[in-house]
């Protein structure tokens, strides 16, 4: 007869107490009328390029604020700090994402006071962030155009977890085999309630656009 053995659960485990966590961080943003934005792509796709275009057109708006998530350096940070946005550097330790708890870290340190919509952009990876909730109100994701239309299928979930799709840098899409049909049939099979933009935040194209829906997510948040 082959012995007991007991069986853990642990990654289960784990994801059910981030979400408990997660769930009681939304509701203290809601109490202070703070919208949390988690900002998730690849590396590259274009995330702190998209904040700083983002920056000029929330100007008056909203005051935004800005926590950058990297393995390690400080130069996101920098450079928001430069365009004159609020703006802190967490350092992950090694790991590929955040999770309810270091988002509750970062918000300590950053302050709530005063903050209206303050974006967490997250570490660059299109699987470990999607799997952990981080307390945000809503889920965004960079798709860049060199990237290719396919993401989606290989990388379910990032987009089954997020409210938008941004596609970056449409400025270069006559150089790429990039198919925004194709794109957005496959962000739909995973997620039919998602919204998709278009943007190019090098030139500015569809900036305007991605900041009303920001702000409008952020107004009905707070209100």
């Amino acid at each position: 007869m082959e012995p007991h053995v007991r069986v853990i659960e642990v990654k289960r485990s784990i994801f059910e107490n981030n979400d408990k966590d997660a769930a009681r961080l939304r509701a203290e943003l809601k109490e202070k009328k703070v919208f949390l934005l988690n900002l998730m792509s690849s590396p590259g796709a274009g995330k702190t390029t998209t904040l700083l275009a983002l920056a000029k057109a929330l100007r008056g708006r909203i005051k935004l604020g800005v926590m950058e998530a990297d393995i390690d350096s400080a130069v996101d940070a920098e450079k928001m700090q430069a365009a004159g946005v609020k703006s802190i550097q967490l350092h992950t330790g090694g790991m590929c994402h955040l999770d309810a708890d270091m988002t509750r870290q970062g918000l300590a340190e950053f302050g709530l006071e005063g903050a209206e919509l303050i974006v967490l952009e997250n570490v660059g990876n299109l699987v470990c962030p999607a799997e952990f909730d981080t307390g945000a109100v809503k889920n965004m994701t960079i798709l860049s155009v060199p990237e290719g239309d396919d993401k989606p299928l290989k990388y379910p979930l990032m987009y089954e977890k997020c409210d938008l799709l941004v596609v970056n840098k449409t400025d270069v899409l006559p150089y790429f085999d990039f198919d925004p049909q194709q794109v957005e049939r496959y962000a739909k099979q995973r997620n039919p309630d998602i919204d998709i933009l278009y943007i190019s935040a090098k030139t500015g194209e569809g900036i305007d656009k991605l900041a009303d829906w920001i702000v409008a997510q952020a107004n009905a948040w707070r209100a």
